[in-house]
């Protein structure tokens, strides 16, 4: 990987317990496998696995699921979640898969692939996909949540856009302004002439307040700003979830609300 991230136990625990697991977007994963090629499905290699939440999802539908990182601390949460079977796990960079040539039926990164040397990535996915129906499947989600609560909905939304704007002069050069073009420019440039691209697909979560600051919490933005300076960061997460509460008219941050996560992805076939 091009970026080495989440490598603390305490962030990797954090992911695991705050990150919201894609199920609609696994079923759209294997709707368009479904439409494409042929099954029972053999393998599924999900890259950037993180602490396994998406990989475990996969497990219904393929013989073998294998989660592959960097990361070891993420490992070890992966490792210590509950997991089904046919799911296992093994250390590695996105850009070196331990698998050998047309051995995957699908190969995915959830949230991960804008940390990943990308051309190489690239490369590296079409070498291990099966030829004739092999999937690539890569998605995210842009960081702008929102929060639906009663008829304060827009309010929430606009202080939420706060939270952003100051974690925004953290955010990793590598990544430039926008994750939505990283995976846009990728996507232009899979020679695969199979393919599909979908800018916004909107998944809502019901979550307590509390929940939705941690999730904020384990963005690398936020990461990088409790490190330079924790007790500023520990006060914009108490300001937020104050003018959160007050605009809310609720006292406890256990108060369920509804978050909206901005997700975007794409598919393609290889031929």
């Amino acid at each position: 990987m091009a970026e080495r991230l989440y490598e603390g136990k305490e962030h990797a625990t954090a992911y695991l317990k705050y990150r919201v697991a894609p199920h609609e977007l696994i079923a759209k994963v294997l709707g368009y496998m479904e439409e494409k090629t042929t099954q029972p499905f053999k393998l599924a290699v999900d890259v950037g696995c993180g602490s396994g939440q998406g990989t475990t999802l996969l497990a219904p539908y393929f013989t073998q699921v294998v989660g592959t990182d960097i990361s070891p601390a993420q490992l070890v949460m992966a490792q210590a979640n509950s997991k089904p079977p046919n799911v296992s796990y093994r250390q590695c960079p996105a850009e070196e898969l331990p698998f050998a040539a047309g051995e995957a039926d699908l190969v995915t990164a959830m949230t991960a692939a804008h940390w990943f040397d990308r051309q190489r990535f690239l490369q590296e996915a079409d070498r291990v996909l099966r030829p004739g129906g092999g999937c690539l499947a890569l998605l995210s989600y842009t960081l702008d949540m929102e929060l639906e609560y009663g008829d304060v909905s827009g309010t929430l939304t606009d202080i939420c856009k706060e939270f952003y704007a100051a974690l925004l002069p953290f955010r990793s050069p590598y990544l430039g302004p926008s994750s939505t073009l990283i995976y846009k420019d990728m996507f232009d440039s899979c020679p695969y002439p199979d393919k599909e691209w979908d800018e916004c697909f909107r998944l809502r979560r019901s979550l307590p307040l509390n929940g939705y600051i941690s999730m904020v919490e384990t963005f690398t933005s936020y990461q990088k700003l409790q490190q330079k300076d924790p007790a500023e960061a520990e006060r914009l997460s108490h300001n937020i979830r104050n003018k959160l509460l007050s605009a809310m008219g609720a006292s406890s941050p256990d108060t369920e609300v509804v978050v909206v996560v901005k997700y975007f992805y794409w598919l393609a076939r290889k031929p």
